[in-house]
């Protein structure tokens, strides 16, 4: 087995994930990292981030970190890290073509006592029923006796600069004890917030799906709440202020559930629940409900709009934010376009503003396209769909005056006081 001093580290996949990975282990190691992307390579090695998740000091520091879109250039690397998506497709099944051609790919280059680590979130049992049989049918190496295995999901948080992917605990994973020893000394190299061994490959990625799922099924819960509480004139924020005081109710809050791993993780679980005979009740409830709010909140605005006496065929509505998440550009499985989806039924003419998203983004993953500046005075509904900092900073009136003399303001995020706006959710 290769000694943790001789590592020579590939990470697969410079997104999200994998750059601000790459960039701690190029602080202290070898590192290469490979996207398939040759606009993305060439952005990384002129030393700018479009993600913004890495500042261009930090790429800087990464002294060690070489960029490739060549896997030949891969050759000599010892410790391949995965971190390619795991999204699902249009029926809301895995979708593992990334992992597979990833490990097909590494299967290429793989050598005597070689460690492949997959961070990409899958369900219990895919590395080693999916993965490795990959990986031996192009090495043609013997799983466990000529090559290894090992699992640590990510937790990366896009947006978030405070929990940063040194100072969020890790989960590892080995194939073998010594191999899970050996993983876990590699990663932490970086981790300063330390690490936790699970006991097995499955283990590990059985307690990353669930992360997610437990969140969305909280998130569900509330989102339903707040439809009741709507029903009985209730302000769903003042109920959850009070119940908070009890020092174990749990700080959720009601809204759209987007982003590449909350909306996503839990059909990995229930794929593979389905695949051994289990139906899941709760978590596809859970998934159900949250995937409605989009039409939900369409629904609200739309009522309001009629109690006010505003024409909804041929109405001008605002949205702002488009991102899945504040303060990030990252439009993956944003549930913000299932309310532009849904306004364009009822023939509503929609703009959108996001000064995060870049309009090429919006238009290669939703055909639509943001607008430069909203312009005063134009519209007849305005949907404060994320809480983004430059939003809040607009403040209240200067949203107001977005809008017609006479038009709804939603506060899909509870950005303002509950007298600022005529919906909340």
């Amino acid at each position: 087995m290769i000694n943790i001093n001789d590592i020579k580290i590939a990470v697969i996949g410079l997104g999200y994930v994998g750059l601000p990975l790459a960039v701690e282990f190029g602080k202290k190691v070898p590192v290469m990292g490979f996207d398939i992307n040759t606009n993305r390579v060439a952005e990384l090695i002129s030393g700018t981030d479009h993600t913004l998740e890495v500042s261009n000091e930090e790429l800087l520091q990464a002294t060690h970190l070489r960029y490739s879109s060549d896997m030949a250039e891969l050759k000599d690397c010892n410790f391949f890290i995965v971190t390619v998506p795991t999204p699902i497709d249009e029926y809301k099944q895995p979708d593992l073509t990334p992992l597979i051609k990833a490990s097909t790919a590494i299967g290429s280059l793989l050598k005597k006592d070689d460690i492949v680590v997959y961070e990409s979130t899958v369900y219990p049992g895919a590395t080693e029923e999916v993965c490795i049989p990959v990986l031996e049918k192009i090495s043609g190496l013997v799983f466990n006796q000529d090559f290894y295995a090992g699992y640590s999901p990510e937790r990366i948080n896009p947006g978030d600069k405070e929990h940063r992917v040194t100072n969020i605990l890790k989960v590892t994973a080995g194939s073998t004890p010594e191999v899970a020893d050996l993983v876990d000394d590699v990663y932490n190299l970086i981790i300063t917030a330390g690490t936790h061994k699970a006991s097995s490959i499955k283990v590990a990625e059985a307690a990353k799906v669930i992360e997610n799922t437990q969140r969305d099924v909280n998130i569900a819960l509330i989102n339903e709440l707040a439809v009741i509480f709507n029903k009985m004139g209730i302000d769903t924020e003042a109920v959850l202020t009070a119940a908070g005081t009890k020092w174990n109710f749990l700080p959720f809050r009601p809204g759209l559930v987007g982003g590449h791993c909350i909306g996503v993780d839990p059909y990995y679980l229930t794929h593979k629940a389905q695949a051994i005979g289990y139906n899941p009740e709760i978590i596809l409830a859970g998934r159900r409900l949250n995937d409605s709010m989009g039409k939900y909140v369409v629904t609200q605005l739309i009522k309001t709009m009629i109690k006010k006496r505003i024409q909804v065929e041929g109405a001008k509505v605002l949205i702002l934010g488009l991102s899945f998440k504040e303060n990030c550009p990252d439009v993956r499985n944003t549930k913000i376009i299932d309310i532009v989806h849904e306004l364009q039924e009822y023939n509503i003419d929609v703009d959108i503003y996001d000064p995060w998203v870049e309009s090429a983004a919006a238009q290669r993953e939703y055909d639509v396209t943001p607008i430069d500046v909203p312009v005063a005075g134009q519209y007849d509904g305005i949907i404060l769909a994320v809480a983004h900092h430059q939003f809040i900073e607009m403040g209240i009136d200067s949203i107001r005056a977005l809008g017609k003399d006479d038009h709804v303001l939603y506060d899909l995020k509870y950005v303002f006081a509950k007298d600022d706006s005529d919906i909340r959710l």
